[in-house]
């Protein structure tokens, strides 16, 4: 029996063994790391890339096209603003593993996508070819009304994202959809002030 105690201790462990890789095998894998953001943050963060791209554009064009003084001043603003924003959504979709689309002011490239798609209120290529032929206050007119347009179309993204269940939860998107939210409301206000001067000035 004592020559025989060492063999039927070697069996039960193989036993134990083979019943705890068993038990092992038939456990699931653990659960991949659940996303902080969804599909619709993401199709904002890039959307507005192209949005911005495009307004960048626009704005840039004031020195070359004759804009009087507030419209150039506006127009710096709007370049510096968005420009820091374009860095900061391609920023975050680079950290994310995401498709980082252009910055293309032709509007939202999608991954595997040919052509450019336009975003909300952005100008359409016979729109943006109208207000670059333009000089002058004919310039200002137009830029102030096309960069309005511009601008709700952005505030229409915003709130196209926030209808989305959980969506804008990840503490930068939501900070950021809340200052272009914010922000471009109050250079709506403003440059509808402007459009009305140059109404009136020109009366």
């Amino acid at each position: 029996m004592i020559r025989r105690f060492p063999y039927m201790t070697l069996a039960v462990v193989i036993a134990t063994a083979c019943a705890v890789q068993l038990a092992s095998a038939q456990q699931p894998p653990p659960p991949a790391a659940k996303k902080n953001y969804t599909d619709a943050d993401v199709h904002f963060m890039a959307g507005m890339i192209g949005h911005h791209a495009q307004a960048i554009q626009m704005a840039g064009w004031a020195p070359s096209h004759d804009a009087n003084p507030s419209v150039r001043v506006l127009c710096e603003r709007i370049v510096v603003a968005q420009n820091d924003e374009i860095v900061m959504a391609q920023r975050w979709l680079r950290e994310h593993g995401e498709y980082v689309p252009p910055a293309d002011p032709r509007g939202h490239i999608m991954q595997g996508m040919a052509e450019p798609m336009l975003m909300p209120g952005m100008l359409t290529p016979a729109q943006m070819a109208q207000l670059d032929s333009a000089r002058g206050p004919v310039f200002d007119r137009l830029f102030l009304t096309y960069m309005i347009q511009h601008h709700q179309g952005a505030i229409t993204m915003v709130h196209q994202l926030l209808a989305v269940p959980g969506a804008a939860q990840d503490g930068p998107i939501f900070r950021f959809a809340s200052d272009v939210n914010v922000d471009q409301t109050t250079e709506i206000n403003r440059m509808t002030l402007m459009l009305e001067d140059l109404k009136r000035s020109s009366q």
